[in-house]
């Protein structure tokens, strides 16, 4: 088969974008519009906002992807888009332009997983890389501001399976990330702060309870437990915890004069967050990211061992994280696993990954219904 050009559009949450893949398998264009500087001052995403922001975005980004590319609308082979999950306004806006230019154009829509993008972010630069072969079955935790899941994932002909074997019952981790690092007055997002501030700190100061679960979820009570092992994440109870640290230290003083001082910095910069931290604040932060990523590295693994997987996927926006790949690379090392990340371009939310996780569907002829829509709690489903 010739080359197929995929041009794929996400806007599951705060990022708008827009790429054009070659057969799965090549970035040809990738662009980014990100919001942050949008919701920055609420500490978080708001989803009315976030809407309209890909209102105005997606146009210009869907036609500086095909320019960047090299492509026009009439050379694309077909079309992909994030049906869910995310935010259910966000969504609609990605969903409503890709129909009717698919409609236009006369072109097949692919109606895409958001968790499976992710998963396929991976494979993509794999295959870039040359690397074609992959040990079968892949254990792929997707970790994110609004996702915390373990899957395990098949090829099966042109298509995928999945079968989910954990996730969060609560909080995902980058949530927690953000609460925590809002709770501190660190600025939005808090993932990348906290992860660059953590170095500044000791890790061992602060001792968080083990993050465990006692009961199974109600979702799984159904299911023989002996069948099929879980292993769930939960993390309200740490941003708990921290707040508690908070009280108990007496820190809040420190904190609203932190807020306001980076507030009244345009962007921030590393040197300014390690200036306006105290000792406590730097020691907490440091703490409660070894936490995270300890049961995130633990139960992944234990998962892995479980499930006797030849290979370990490690994706999503919060596998950017330096000290959780350090730590996934060193302990996945020890037990002979093979782990493989994304770049951290395409860790975070993009459309890259949403083309090339639409190019099998394409090869299978799997087109979306005209009448599909947007489903903010979409399941991946299981095979």
């Amino acid at each position: 088969m010739s080359s197929v050009h995929i041009l794929g559009i996400e806007s599951s949450c705060d990022e708008t974008g827009a790429a054009v893949v070659r057969s799965g398998e090549q970035v040809v264009s990738n662009v980014v519009f990100s919001q942050i500087a949008t919701h920055q001052p609420y500490g978080g995403v708001v989803p009315e906002l976030a809407s309209r922001e890909h209102l105005r975005a997606i146009v210009p980004v869907v036609r500086k992807a095909l320019a960047d590319a090299g492509q026009s609308y009439q050379s694309l082979d077909a079309l992909a888009v994030t049906q869910g999950p995310g935010l259910a306004g966000a969504l609609l806006v990605g969903i409503s332009y890709a129909k009717a230019l698919g409609f236009a154009l006369d072109k097949p829509l692919i109606a895409v997983n958001h968790l499976e993008g992710h998963i396929h972010a991976v494979l993509l630069e794999e295959r870039q890389k040359g690397h074609h072969e992959v040990g079968f079955p892949v254990l792929a935790l997707v970790v994110s501001g609004g996702h915390t899941h373990l899957y395990l994932a098949e090829q099966k002909g042109q298509g995928w399976s999945y079968q989910n074997v954990g996730h969060t019952r609560d909080d995902a981790a980058g949530e927690a990330f953000d609460k925590v690092a809002k709770l501190l007055g660190l600025g939005y997002p808090g993932g990348p702060i906290i992860d660059r501030l953590s170095t500044h700190g000791d890790s061992d100061k602060v001792k968080f309870p083990p993050l465990q679960i006692k009961h199974r979820d109600r979702k799984d009570r159904d299911q023989p437990q002996e069948e099929r092992p879980r292993f769930d994440f939960s993390y309200s109870g740490i941003k708990t915890a921290a707040l508690r640290y908070v009280e108990t230290h007496k820190m809040q003083e420190h904190i609203e004069a932190r807020r306001k001082a980076l507030a009244a910095i345009v962007r921030p910069k590393l040197e300014d967050h390690v200036r306006l931290c105290d000792r406590d604040t730097l020691d907490l932060v440091a703490s409660f990211q070894r936490a995270m990523v300890e049961d995130l590295v633990s139960k992944t693994l234990a998962a892995a061992r479980a499930y006797d997987v030849a290979t370990l996927f490690v994706t999503g926006g919060v596998a950017a994280n330096n000290e959780l790949r350090q730590r996934f690379e060193r302990d996945a090392a020890m037990e002979g696993l093979p782990v493989f990340f994304p770049s951290r371009s395409l860790s975070t939310d993009n459309a890259a990954m949403i083309a090339a996780a639409a190019y099998p569907k394409f090869l299978a002829g799997d087109f979306a219904p005209a009448d599909f829509s947007a489903e903010a709690g979409l399941a991946l489903k299981e095979a």
